[in-house]
């Protein structure tokens, strides 16, 4: 918010925002410049708009546009869910006159537009599509066995270029920043168990180039435009194909070649699916068919994921494909689309896997991978025999 009104206010619109940011003082400054009309345009995040003091606010200024932006965040199977965006429709509601209202979102299938037009109540929208495709976004993954190994790679690659690490956990990006600023990087950190203050002294010395990497949590970049991102690395697998571009798509906001690169590996699979199991037990306790049903679409979305970090053909067009948006079969600036793939019939080793496993089963043994290769290859050691 704070970037986008000084933005503003640089080009001559009057703005202001109201976040939890602000002192009480600086909210009643604010408050007092919107009575008095000295302000076009003001910022509100959304847990402020069911307020005893903003809900007054509105009793005597005429509002004459609500947007929403971020407008998937109304989704509660959507990512980035946030509970106060079900306040918009509410608090639209009980203003005195209905005004004109807008949502924006960077990525939206058919089912979330239709999903956001109806839970915020929008009547007969006019749905506007500026596409999907940024061409000078190269799209890579890679399935390292070590992916600090395979990180320090692309810092390697992209030597004094700026750029900003996503990690699953809080804990992921302690140590990713650690061990970055220990092979001397100029990295900084931003994720929710921070200090408010740490996180806005972190941010501005990514956005003027103080520190030229940021390690986060998705936690970081939503509202940030920051033009000179050179590379966008997901040191994590996100749980959908909509967090992952809206991430990736903070690179090459300048129009300049950008890097958006995916590390991933099997157990990321595993966590998110933890991650999300545990997300609608907490969100949604009381009632379990909402529950099962939201569990569904998540982990429908995170095979979505899979199959975009397991593929071999045209990364750019799997992803415009998810957005309904048609692609030629290959981009060239993929990393598929750079890498020759051959095919192989493997049905009969196939069979003899599955087959493996099966007998194993029946005679009581459980076999991990490693145990059931050690079969297969006829291994002489004595606990295969």
């Amino acid at each position: 918010m704070k970037d986008q009104v000084e933005a503003l206010r640089q080009v001559g619109v009057p703005a202001a925002y109201v976040n939890s940011s602000i002192t009480s003082e600086e909210f009643y400054d604010t408050m007092q410049l919107v009575r008095m009309g000295e302000c076009r345009i003001l910022y509100v995040a959304p847990e402020r708009l069911m307020t005893e003091s903003f809900l007054r606010l509105t009793k005597k200024v005429k509002i004459s546009m609500v947007a929403v932006d971020e407008a998937h965040c109304v989704l509660q199977w959507g990512q980035d869910f946030r509970q106060s965006y079900l306040d918009i429709p509410v608090f639209i509601q009980q203003l005195s006159a209905r005004p004109i209202c807008t949502a924006f979102t960077a990525t939206a299938t058919q089912q979330v537009e239709d999903d956001i037009a109806n839970i915020l109540q929008l009547q007969q929208p006019e749905m506007i599509h500026t596409g999907f495709d940024r061409k000078n976004l190269f799209f890579g993954v890679c399935a390292p066995k070590n992916k600090m190994e395979a990180l320090l790679q692309l810092m390697q690659e992209n030597q004094g270029k700026s750029g900003i690490v996503y990690c699953s956990t809080r804990k992921t990006v302690e140590e990713v920043c650690a061990s970055l600023c220990g092979k001397g990087y100029a990295a900084s950190r931003y994720h929710a168990g921070l200090s408010d203050a740490e996180r806005v002294q972190n941010q501005e010395d990514f956005l003027y180039d103080r520190k030229t990497i940021m390690v986060v949590t998705n936690a970081f970049g939503i509202g940030i435009d920051k033009s000179n991102v050179s590379f966008v690395i997901h040191y994590n697998m996100p749980m959908d194909l909509e967090s992952y571009y809206q991430e990736a798509g903070r690179a090459g906001r300048d129009g300049e070649p950008a890097q958006c690169v995916l590390l991933h590996q099997g157990k990321d699979v595993q966590i998110n699916r933890f991650l999300i199991y545990r997300s609608k037990e907490t969100n949604v306790p009381d009632d379990e068919a909402l529950r099962n049903s939201l569990l569904d679409k998540s982990y429908e979305q995170l095979r979505q994921m899979t199959f975009y970090a397991t593929s071999t053909t045209c990364l750019r067009k799997r992803i415009l494909g998810y957005f309904s948006e048609s692609a030629p079969e290959s981009c060239g600036n993929c990393f598929c689309c750079q890498t020759n793939y051959r095919e192989k019939d493997i049905t009969l080793e196939a069979k003899k896997i599955i087959s493996c496993v099966y007998r194993g089963q029946k005679q009581g043994y459980h076999l991990s991978k490693s145990m059931t290769a050690n079969v297969l290859i006829g291994s002489q050691r004595e606990t295969i025999k």
